[in-house]
């Protein structure tokens, strides 16, 4: 009976070995402040891109198919929820993917994402419909969003534990959906600079 017990003590610090082992490696320090320094600078960017902008400024549109400052922002705005309330539902929800080149592919996310050489569509649900209800409502709740995202870097344990497909085509984890974050926000930051950019944006 005790020859049984050992063998089946022996058994589950095994079993236990082997999940912990199975289980992706854990967010370091380092990665943590990578990604908050990230969701800081784009803030900066974001709130000094928009800073000070007359109604004309806001609403001007390069072209009748081109989104205005106010749209994007508003898009900035609606996506951070979006894509965090999916970290926090489906990718935190979803198994592991062992094996996979992490750093390489958080700096993949940092790399691809800003680059407005490669224009894509935006989904449905973060298509501008004022639902902020004014350019400065869009800016606040940025602000209140940037926040909760960065308190969900700072609070949820394993990060690394989970993987689903992303836009990239590669399949992504709950830390390299914080990066995603970040990235979009750069990424429509760009936006915003070429709308500024346009020969016949209102000087004030």
């Amino acid at each position: 009976m005790i020859k049984q017990l050992r063998a089946a003590a022996a058994i589950a610090i095994l079993a236990c070995a082997g999940a912990a082992t199975a289980r992706a490696q854990e967010v370091t320090q380092a990665e943590k402040e990578r990604a908050m320094q990230y969701l800081e600078s784009t803030k900066k960017g974001v709130l000094e891109a928009t800073k000070g902008l007359s109604d004309a400024q806001w609403n001007f549109k390069a072209g009748p198919d081109r989104w205005s400052i106010a749209q994007v922002m508003e898009h900035i705005a609606a996506a951070e929820d979006f894509i965090r309330q999916m970290d926090a539902e489906k990718v935190m929800m979803a198994p592991a993917v062992p094996g996979r080149d992490v750093k390489k592919t958080d700096d993949a996310v940092i790399a691809m994402v800003p680059d407005r050489s490669q224009k894509v569509q935006a989904p449905e649900p973060l298509v501008p419909t004022n639902r902020f209800g004014s350019p400065d409502g869009s800016v606040k709740h940025f602000v209140e969003s940037r926040a909760k995202t960065e308190d969900f870097l700072k609070t949820t344990p394993g990060l690394r534990d989970h993987a689903v497909d992303s836009p990239m085509g590669s399949k992504l984890d709950g830390y390299e959906f914080v990066l995603l974050i970040a990235a979009h926000s750069e990424r429509h930051t760009k936006q915003i600079l070429e709308v500024k950019a346009d020969p016949s944006y209102p000087k004030n």
